[in-house]
């Protein structure tokens, strides 16, 4: 593997305050940011990512190639929490395996974000419809999870409403949020790209980097939480990510992807959800522990992917697309 990608990477500003994050817990700083601002934070990437990536869906179109991305999106979504609960199952029981395999068949937005950071350092082109993958591959995995709870627990069936599970998977904050920012980015196209341009564009990478500092230090602060889950759970939480990574090029080849777009297909396919998911198993399997599902997507398989994954997969891209 090409050490320059990761080295780009790494030094990318956005990666390096998240490290800062990190340091500021392990040498016990009282660096902390207010429980308020980080909400904001995530907020306006999802506005921005969703509004720029709807002005770009209006300039290609609904094309063939955006129609077969998006369905190979929403089958990732139903797929990946199948296997990787019976994978789960070899060492946990039926509660926790349905929420981490939930949590894995979900994605990460500020993981999709921080590779579209890269893609634009390294001067590779991405199409604006990739945002709608993002959104479409946000809720499924919470349907999936809570299905196999059903069909593998004796007890599971009537201990939540499916109206409410519904309408907390399709109309919770994040996915409301970014699907109404790509409408709105489509319905008004360049115009209304202009007239927000300096909100959208010019502050997005201090916010993504503000926002990684306080995932730092989340992270780092899950750290503790690895002494619960083994080694078996940490090693999931690395090898499952390369192995749906691999998967999601594969389809991205088959369609016919370009580079750029293959790796933020290959990036939600190796995310992990650490806020919409588990505020959905909270509510719905509460007997599942938070500690588990939580710890391994924000404090193993997050660091993971935005400090080697996302070079590695462009590697694997670079090999297979000459």
């Amino acid at each position: 593997m090409d050490a320059n990608l990761i080295v780009s990477n790494i030094l990318n500003p956005p990666v390096l305050f998240f490290f800062l994050g990190m340091t500021a817990v392990f040498v016990k700083s009282d660096l902390e940011i207010p429980a308020p601002v980080p909400k904001l934070l995530s907020l306006y990437l999802l506005f921005a990512i969703g509004f720029k990536g709807g002005v770009e869906l209006m300039k290609s179109g609904v094309t063939q190639e955006v129609i077969l991305t998006l369905v190979a999106a929403v089958l990732m979504a139903c797929v990946v929490p199948i296997y990787t609960f019976f994978i789960l199952k070899l060492k946990l029981d039926t509660y926790d395996a349905a929420a981490i395999a939930a949590t894995y068949g979900s994605i990460s937005a500020v993981t999709f974000i921080t590779a579209s950071a890269f893609l634009n350092e390294l001067g590779i082109n991405f199409d604006g419809y990739m945002v709608a993958a993002l959104a479409l591959m946000e809720s499924p995995a919470i349907i999936v999870g809570l299905i196999l709870v059903n069909l593998f627990t004796t007890d599971g069936k009537g201990d939540f409403s499916w109206p409410e599970v519904l309408r907390d998977a399709f109309l919770n904050s994040s996915v409301f949020l970014l699907v109404g920012s790509l409408l709105i980015g489509f319905l008004t196209g360049e115009h209304g790209w202009q007239v927000l341009e300096p909100f959208t564009q010019g502050m997005f990478y201090g916010v993504l980097t503000f926002f990684l500092l306080d995932m730092g230090l989340v992270a780092a602060r899950r750290i503790k939480d690895l002494q619960k889950t083994r080694v078996f759970l940490i090693s999931f939480a690395i090898l499952i990510p390369i192995v749906n990574a691999v998967i999601g090029l594969a389809i991205a080849k088959v369609i016919g992807m370009p580079q750029g777009d293959a790796l933020l297909f290959a990036v939600l396919c190796a995310s992990a959800s650490y806020i919409a998911v588990p505020a959905a198993m909270r509510l719905t399997v509460p007997k599942a522990n938070p500690s588990l599902y939580v710890s391994t997507a924000l404090a193993v398989t997050f660091p993971f992917n935005i400090i080697v994954g996302i070079p590695l997969y462009l590697y694997g891209i670079n090999l297979f697309w000459r």
